[in-house]
């Protein structure tokens, strides 16, 4: 495919201020030769690898900036889950390798590290249940570490006992670092069938299947479709809506394939090794800035507010939408592709749960649509382990049934209830705390085993 770069350079400015912009490159690098059995030796290995092979990561990205006037917000890290890295470690030599993945984040300037990670959809090792303890840890005393579980798929169902686990390991997190609000939840993510190439924080990592280093692309652009929707008019019909839709993701995932090819090719040139080019995730993520909403887009189609009725067709739209008009422009697409709905960093959505129109059972519902789940919510910081497992238990029932990603990014703030609002700051934005059921879930949620895969996992 032939990249015109004046071509992207003028939608770029034309899209300018709809807050159009790359969220992040994301350079993934395999530590799977940094494995032995001297936790020394291990952490040396890491600590070189990631520091040789993303040297040149930040100023190149930046030189790409510069070059295309395209602002590229977060540079980042995904490296190989380190439950398979160190497995067989105990809990202290995990949280000490997470204070060496920030070391190294920190020496080579991005903003976060992802991938203190294990994959334990079918059952745990000795080294996995060692991370899942060291997360709380591990996370309050670093600044850029993400840590992520994937605890269920539609080919093995859902580790019940790993979710508990997840749980408890969420409410820890909250009390380690209440002073900043709970803030470490954040930087944690459950999944249920995660995917090996996400480029977005906190669920990234560099899967097993990955090559030695790889960049991937998550753009952005909520701003950029709300213009879409708002050029058609409140007349034209689902059809019309779908095709402005699709024209302006096909642009902005075109701009994400030329700055992913051109990133991977500068930093094998400047690393002297290959680094591939990967994938364009073809997300919507929004931020806390007016325009830049999701929330705003589904208003933008005829909804009084998120959470009317038909909040969740409207939803199916846009997604569906943005993955035709961007499936044409990339030549790889991967990652979560779709619809991010955290509350949190959208601002239209922050106010649509503080006048009480949406629900943690609407966004529930909402979740089997979009592309990932339960994001950045805030809830009661006395909310149970139970309960968090069994919102966790629901959440991810959506993913292995339906065969698609699903996650949970819940975050009991410590000492706040419902009607209290924190701010977090950036990216993040603030968060009300929202309503959770009060009826227990402590019998079910304690069950423990794995809950059995569905029929369509029976497709060979």
């Amino acid at each position: 495919m032939h990249y015109d770069i004046r071509e992207v350079i003028d939608t770029v400015q034309m899209l300018e201020v709809e807050h159009f912009d790359i969220r992040t490159i994301t350079l993934g690098i395999s530590l799977r030769d940094c494995s032995s059995r001297l936790p020394q030796t291990v952490r040396a290995r890491v600590y070189d690898k990631i520091r040789r092979t993303a040297a040149h990561h930040v100023r190149v990205t930046e030189e790409i900036e510069s070059l295309f006037g395209v602002r590229i917000t977060n540079k980042r890290i995904a490296v190989t889950p380190i439950a398979l890295v160190a497995d067989g470690a105990g809990r202290d030599v995990f949280i000490d390798l997470a204070r060496v993945l920030e070391a190294a984040a920190a020496d080579v300037g991005v903003d976060y590290i992802a991938g203190f990670s294990a994959l334990v959809e079918k059952g745990m090792t000795a080294g996995d249940r060692a991370l899942i303890d060291a997360l709380p840890e591990a996370l309050a005393g670093t600044e850029r570490v993400c840590g992520s579980v994937n605890c269920g798929s539609t080919a093995a169902g859902i580790n019940a006992d790993a979710v508990l686990a997840m749980a408890r390991a969420v409410k820890e997190t909250a009390r380690l670092t209440a002073d900043r609000n709970s803030i470490g939840c954040a930087r944690l993510v459950a999944f249920c069938n995660a995917v090996q190439d996400n480029p977005f924080v906190a669920g990234a990592f560099h899967g097993p299947s990955e090559p030695e280093a790889t960049i991937n692309v998550g753009i952005s652009g909520p701003g950029v479709i709300l213009r879409a929707v708002n050029e058609v008019g409140p007349d034209a019909d689902f059809g019309t809506l779908a095709d402005a839709i699709k024209r302006t993701a096909f642009k902005i995932t075109r701009a994400g394939e030329l700055i992913g090819h051109r990133c991977a090719e500068q930093l094998s040139r400047k690393t002297g090794t290959p680094i591939s080019f990967g994938i364009v995730d073809i997300s919507l993520a929004p931020t806390p800035a007016e325009g830049d909403s999701i929330a705003e887009i589904l208003t933008a189609m005829g909804l009084e507010d998120v959470g009317a009725p038909g909040t969740t067709a409207a939803l199916a739209l846009l997604n569906e939408s943005v993955k035709k008009g961007g499936l044409m422009a990339a030549r790889y697409v991967g990652g979560l592709s779709g619809a991010f709905i955290p509350v949190a960093e959208d601002e239209a959505m922050v106010r649509a749960a503080l006048r009480g129109h949406i629900s943690l059972e609407k966004l529930e519902a909402m979740t089997a649509i979009c592309s990932v789940g339960l994001d950045m919510i805030a809830l009661p910081g006395d909310t149970p382990v139970e309960t968090i497992a069994g919102i966790m238990l629901d959440e991810f029932a959506i993913g292995m049934v339906n065969n698609k990603t699903t996650s949970c990014r819940l975050i009991p703030v410590a000492g706040k209830q419902v009607g209290d609002v924190v701010d977090y700051g950036g990216l993040l934005g603030r968060a009300p705390i929202m309503p959770v059921s009060a009826l227990s879930s402590v019998p079910f949620a304690r069950r423990g085993g794995r809950l059995p895969a569905p029929i369509r996992s029976l497709t060979n």
